[in-house]
């Protein structure tokens, strides 16, 4: 056994002269390692015949690094060391890194430490049992689990690198990124520390409070708690879901915008909105739709679509109980559904008093039926019709058969409708009633043509089909069909606008005028 005791001064002078020694050739770099102090230095074969074991308050240097310990193996031949106990390395005023172990070679500049390893660089701290630091690259690695306290975001994942010059960080398997706005999942994550930016690259979820985003590739500001997301990421919050092509999301706004193929759901009030361009802000409730958009109600067991140029949503009294919405639709509104269309300029809707109007030239069909005024207020019930209004040259038309030109007409200043599950049970006419009415025979065919004014006029229905009419007085002539003048045939105001009706869903895109 050869063992060998040095003073302290003689480490020291050792370390000097071994550092003055590359100054003399300033265009060679200096890769060694130096020793630059330790209370004792010794050799013992029996622990480590290729090192020199170093004890007390080790220091070692190399290319601008600093590396303290309590105990070391120092292997001078192939230029490394392993550390022992409160190992620490500093490099520069920025970067530390604190190990129970490490092995540092340097002709790799690679240190590699283990046990409760802490990485710090300035404002980002990075804690794990195993890391690999590569100054060349200035690339830190972790393989067995690792977190990254960055201000007040902290990312958790089994593997994971973060570059020091760069300020990038990748994680992977198991990431779980967290913050006091947010809570983020996936399977990889990009962040770059600099802006505190998430970059997203795979499937993705990410908690905000109520609100909930899915997402597989995008970028989200943790400090400002903003997003954008491609690849028909997903928003939902509280029953509302907006989708599109790419979105744009301001947690502190509460405000979400989505481009190309957007499609907003709410599921509770069971409507959607469709369009290339939405926007959505959750503090206030307002909402907008508009490039395409398309307006579907699927309340009812039969979808009502709904086409306008912009479609708006305003919350009233949104934190309270009184709570209540409006919605605008302009301009160029064209609807279907089976059973009902219609056409008109602009529309509002009043969840308060559950009426939708229709505004500037509005026209309804049921079936064979054609209904316009100024002016129509629809109210409804549990998603049901429940009555209409209708304001200002007033007109009801009725086509008898596809075949024939027999209309059946009603005109007033004011008219009524009153419907039962759906179904019409009562109309009134007030004001200038005008009747222009087929009587018919056998196979709906017509024989009489019947016109009538007076002042108001009351029909039930039961079945959809008349069941008895009630007028106060009346004047009026019958007149046979081959007899009736053409002043009387149609009504003034008469208008059948068929090629205007919507005749199919896809068909609300095409805004058809009425003619000159």
């Amino acid at each position: 056994m050869l063992l060998i005791v040095l003073t302290l001064g003689m480490v020291s002078a050792f370390a000097q002269k071994q550092k003055r020694r590359p100054a003399r050739k300033a265009a060679v770099k200096d890769e060694r390692v130096y020793l630059v102090h330790a209370d004792v230095l010794h050799y013992d074969d029996r622990i480590n015949r290729d090192a020199t074991i170093l004890n007390g308050k080790v220091h070692f240097t190399h290319q601008g690094a600093r590396l303290y310990c309590d105990s070391a193996y120092f292997y001078e031949a192939t230029n490394s060391f392993e550390a022992f106990g409160h190992v620490k390395m500093y490099q520069g005023d920025t970067l530390s890194l604190f190990s129970d172990y490490a092995y540092y070679s340097g002709d790799e500049q690679m240190a590699r430490a283990r046990y409760n390893v802490v990485l710090k660089h300035k404002k980002t701290t990075l804690y794990t049992d195993s890391l690999d630091y590569d100054r060349v690259y200035d690339n830190a690695y972790f393989f067995e689990g690792g977190k990254m306290v960055d201000d007040k975001t902290t990312l958790t994942s089994d593997w994971g690198e973060y570059n020091t010059n760069s300020k990038m960080a990748v994680f992977n398997y198991d990431v779980k990124m967290r913050s006091p706005k947010f809570f983020l999942t996936t399977d990889t994550l990009y962040y770059d520390t600099r802006q505190s930016l998430a970059h997203i690259v795979g499937p993705s979820d990410i908690v905000s409070g109520d609100s909930h985003i899915y997402s597989e590739q995008g970028y989200y500001d943790t400090k400002n708690e903003r997003a954008r997301l491609m690849n028909r990421s997903v928003l939902s919050n509280g029953g509302k879901m907006m989708v599109g092509d790419s979105v744009y999301y301001d947690s502190k706004q509460g405000m979400s915008q989505a481009f190309r193929n957007v499609v907003y759901v709410d599921s509770v009030n069971r409507n959607k909105l469709t369009g290339n361009y939405g926007e959505y802000y959750e503090f206030t409730g307002y909402a907008m739709c508009t490039d395409s958009a398309v307006a579907i109600d699927f309340s009812q067991g039969d979808s009502l679509y709904m086409h306008a140029d912009t479609f708006k949503i305003v919350t009233f009294n949104i934190e309270t109980d009184s709570v209540y919405r409006k919605i605008h639709a302009f301009h160029h509104v064209r609807a279907f559904r089976r059973d009902v269309q219609g056409v008109c300029d602009s529309l509002v809707y009043n969840s308060l008093d559950s009426c939708m109007t229709m505004y500037h030239d509005p026209i309804v069909w049921n079936n064979s039926q054609q209904l316009f005024g100024d002016r129509i207020d629809v109210y409804m019930k549990d998603s049901v019709i429940d009555h209409a209004h209708v304001i200002g040259n007033c007109m009801s038309i009725q086509q008898l058969r596809s075949d024939t030109a027999c209309y059946n007409q009603l005109s007033s200043k004011e008219m009524f409708a009153f419907f039962v599950d759906g179904d019409i049970r009562e109309a009134r006419a007030k004001d200038n009633v005008l009747i222009g009415y087929f009587f018919e025979e056998g196979d709906s065919v017509p024989i009489i043509y019947n016109y009538q004014e007076t002042s108001e006029l009351r029909m039930f229905m039961k079945d959809r089909k008349l069941e008895s009419v009630w007028t106060p007085k009346t004047t009026g002539t019958m007149y046979p069909l081959n007899q009736i003048p053409d002043e009387r045939k149609r009504l003034p105001g008469y208008m059948w606008y068929d090629y205007i009706r919507p005749l199919n869903r896809y068909d609300i895109f095409n805004w058809r005028g009425k003619k000159s």
